[in-house]
């Protein structure tokens, strides 16, 4: 991709969220909490897992294993700092929270029982490569839970048409069998995923991997 392209998306992501993180959990709150509790709902954790979230926003989603996990190791990564610093102030200081992009995580390699990404894969210019990161910085063993929109469900194609060209912070929504081949391409091999609706308009879909041991 070039550079100049990805480097504008970004900028406009930064921009859009910026712009709108103070409202983001009123204007947004079904949304938010129908798929982060949809997404949760489709893995499992033990006790102290130690779990990622990528593009963690205002801190929902860590919040909600907060309270449900409460000696798991989270972590959160956000490029937007008006929602980092919501997250801050929401999530406890035992929660580690950075700046950053899903290409180039600032975490060690296998640092991650499970590496978890709610609402955010359609922003991301470069996919394969940010799935690599994600399956850099898990465990042998480790889970890998995405959610997002799906172009399969007639809906998020008019959503994703009409963004493309009206809202420059979106990058792309994928169908099923696109997400698989994302997948395959960042060296998963068994890919599981489940495709539902949260109302008439958002349907969206959950896909799991996992690293392998090898």
């Amino acid at each position: 991709m070039n550079t100049h392209r990805q480097h504008d998306g970004r900028d406009q992501v930064v921009k859009e969220y910026s712009r709108i993180a103070q409202v983001y959990d009123t204007k947004w709150s079904f949304y938010v909490e129908a798929t982060t509790r949809e997404t949760v709902s489709r893995f499992s954790l033990r006790p102290t897992d130690r779990i990622l979230d990528v593009g963690c926003g205002t801190g929902a989603l860590l919040h909600r294993l907060a309270a449900t996990h409460p000696d798991a190791q989270l972590s959160g990564i956000e490029p937007v700092a008006e929602m980092l610093a919501i997250a801050r102030r929401r999530l406890s200081p035992a929660i580690q929270l950075c700046a950053g992009w899903a290409e180039y995580l600032p975490f060690a390699a296998e640092q991650f029982d499970v590496v978890v990404s709610c609402n955010m894969f359609h922003y991301i210019r470069q996919p394969v490569a940010a799935l690599h990161e994600m399956r850099r910085v898990l465990r042998p063993g480790g889970q890998l839970v995405i959610t997002d929109w799906c172009a399969d469900h007639w809906a998020c194609r008019v959503c994703d048409r009409y963004l493309r060209l009206f809202q420059h912070a979106h990058f792309k929504t994928y169908r099923e069998r696109e997400c698989v081949r994302l997948l395959q391409e960042a060296g998963y091999v068994v890919v599981d995923i489940d495709r539902y609706r949260i109302n008439w308009l958002w349907g969206m879909m959950t896909a799991r991997v996992t690293k392998d041991a090898a």
